[in-house]
């Protein structure tokens, strides 16, 4: 069967919440993806920052198919060697003392939010997100997410979600109440067009739940794991938070998740306080641990930061070639977008769309840039690839 076969039968039998590209994909390799029809794309969203080893890495499938054959499920009523020796080097290599398995960030995050909120005095249940953000589609992550357009036709949202202006510690102060627990933040805001939070703020955050006796929570669904040159992008920024959340790379593309805290914080769950039926699956788990051992392998993250600044200069080097079209570039690591013009966002879901036909995979994203999440073994020559076919599509478009 062909792409155009595959695609007819998907659409009489799954609910329509997606734009899918018009390809049904069936094998991947590295940096490449294969299509039904044979067709190869570089791929620069590596299944929307998931992949970060590459499409079945060697390791990771050897890990996976072992696992499989001895035991795929018994749930969390046992102990299992995956899911421990994963938590263990989340531990090792982090502020936290304890982990929490799941399934998505969404799920990683409503942990977070029950956790502030039981950990906290009682009547202290309110969590301050940020405008822009985003936080997962599950009612409380999405009622955190501080963009009204997800919110639209799911009214009333929970209650105990307030938005403080982006960079406005001010304003973000003005809305810490008697009722407040936490601040969940997202180091960089991906979704929202990858968008950084500066060291000055995030400090300023820091301080203020410092002040105030409530907890900072980190969303690294997308920046944790490596995307942007550290194990964790707050490693960076100089600041610790007290809970945090991973996802998206911690599987290589199987559902997996973790909220981390520390020993005091976690004390306050309790047996039938949360749970997950599938969360810290071993097969997933034993993804999980060989994905934490190459991100910490000597050299891999100081290619990352590497990669990330030639491929940053790139970017900008493009934004100069086609003021019209970019304004610049920004984000860290290899966590990365196009800053887009008015001429530009106009032509945003267009160039995604003739990138894809020339077999290269992004995506448009905040209505605003152009994102790159690529594998972190992306090479410089896969970048030049990727440049050079956006400036043949900058070109027919001017």
């Amino acid at each position: 069967m062909n792409n155009s076969e595959w695609i007819e039968r998907g659409e009489q039998v799954l609910i329509h919440t997606y734009r899918r590209f018009p390809a049904a994909m069936v094998r991947g390799e590295g940096c490449r993806l294969w299509d039904e029809n044979g067709r190869e794309y570089l791929d620069f969203l590596s299944g929307i920052a998931v992949c970060v080893l590459g499409h079945c890495q060697p390791e990771v499938t050897r890990a996976i198919r072992n696992q499989a054959g001895e035991l795929v499920h018994v749930s969390n009523l046992f102990y299992t060697r995956p899911q421990i020796e994963l938590a263990e080097l989340l531990v090792r290599n982090s502020f936290a003392d304890r982990v929490f398995f799941a399934n998505s960030g969404a799920e990683a995050n409503e942990a977070a939010i029950k956790l502030a909120r039981i950990y906290s005095a009682p009547g202290k249940y309110e969590i301050i997100s940020l405008l822009g953000s985003f936080h997962g589609r599950t009612l409380a992550a999405v009622a955190a997410t501080g963009q009204p357009h997800f919110h639209r036709g799911f009214e009333p949202m929970p209650e105990g979600f307030v938005n403080a202006e982006f960079g406005d510690l001010q304003a973000l102060e003005a809305l810490i109440s008697p009722q407040t627990c936490a601040i969940l933040c997202e180091p960089i805001q991906g979704e929202s067009g990858v968008r950084p939070l500066s060291q000055e703020y995030l400090q300023g955050i820091r301080a203020l739940c410092d002040r105030h006796g409530l907890l900072l929570i980190f969303d690294e669904v997308q920046t944790g794991l490596g995307r942007t040159g550290t194990l964790f992008a707050h490693e960076q920024l100089g600041v610790t938070p007290d809970i945090m959340t991973l996802a998206k790379a911690l599987g290589s593309g199987l559902p997996l998740s973790a909220m981390l805290t520390t020993e005091k914080i976690a004390a306050a769950f309790t047996p039938g306080t949360h749970a997950a039926t599938f969360g810290g699956n071993p097969v997933s788990c034993a993804a999980g641990v060989v994905v934490l051992r190459q991100l910490l392998a000597p050299g891999f993250l100081e290619a990352v930061r590497d990669t990330g600044a030639y491929f940053m200069a790139a970017l900008q080097g493009l934004a100069g070639k086609f003021p019209q079209f970019a304004s610049g570039a920004r984000g860290r690591g290899l966590l990365l977008g196009l800053t887009l013009t008015e001429k530009g966002i106009a032509h945003g879901a267009e160039i995604v769309n003739r990138m894809f036909e020339r077999g290269l995979i992004i995506n448009f994203t905040g209505n605003q840039v152009l994102r790159f999440v690529p594998p972190l073994i992306v090479t410089r020559n896969e970048i030049d690839t990727l440049i050079r076919e956006l400036e043949a599509v900058f070109a027919e478009l001017a």
